[in-house]
């Protein structure tokens, strides 16, 4: 056998002097909506520090790295951006309860909460995860919400209620798809027209929901001219 030669006849590879490894500290954990899994999943936050490696025998130091997500299920390291996006569970929540706001607004607007208008609204709430609203709860809601606004309708979107409708929508609208938020202001269009044309009031609120769910006015007059269209 020749000098420097394995076995099968080819050259022994030299062994790796140098390298570097990370030892990772956990620093937090909780629940993350997984990009790699596809779902729900609990997460390490994990902090790291990196070492120069003589034979795979950590020597000197080469500074911090991360903070990184590690996925208990698949393992994968990812950015502490994915926290950002909401589990699937949470996001159920935001979207029942933006469809519960939406409606409460829309006949609120509208002022005479007919019985149409808050079969139409129940129906929504319901199919968005509250599954045992009823029309007389969404009426009890709206007689209360009206003392709070004094009883006055036909007129513009006020600013208590512009919060409320931000506060639900803001959080959800970039986790939606266009034409998720086109269906919630879709949805909000056919309450308000369930019982007649719209009125001022009840544009004006269509309007602060379109803005909310970050839908330009051109789409928000293009969408609710579309509502009024029978399917």
């Amino acid at each position: 056998m020749l000098p420097g030669r394995g076995r099968n006849g080819r050259a022994d590879r030299p062994a790796r002097l140098l390298g570097t490894r990370t030892a990772w500290t956990t620093v937090g954990d909780g629940e993350f909506f997984c990009p790699g899994c596809g779902g729900d999943r609990n997460y390490q936050r994990l902090s790291g520090r990196r070492r120069l490696t003589l034979l795979g025998v950590p020597v000197l130091p080469r500074g911090e790295t991360g903070p990184v997500v590690e996925c208990a299920a698949c393992r994968h390291h990812f950015g502490t951006d994915v926290l950002d996006h909401p589990t699937t569970t949470r996001f159920s929540a935001m979207l029942r309860d933006a469809v519960h706001t939406v409606a409460l607004a829309v006949l609120t607007a509208g002022g005479t909460c007919s019985r149409t208008s808050l079969e139409v609204a129940a129906g929504a709430v319901r199919a968005a995860g509250f599954e045992d609203c009823t029309e007389d709860q969404l009426e009890t809601l709206v007689e209360a919400l009206a003392e709070d606004t004094g009883g006055v309708y036909d007129r513009p979107c006020g600013a208590g209620l512009a919060i409320e409708l931000h506060e639900a929508l803001d959080p959800l609208a970039p986790h939606l798809a266009p034409a998720g938020r086109e269906s919630i202001l879709l949805q909000a269009a056919r309450i308000a027209l369930a019982d007649g044309p719209y009125t001022p009031a009840e544009r004006d609120a269509l309007s602060t929901i379109g803005t909310a769910l970050t839908i330009c006015a051109d789409d928000v007059t293009r969408l609710l001219a579309a509502a009024r269209t029978p399917s």
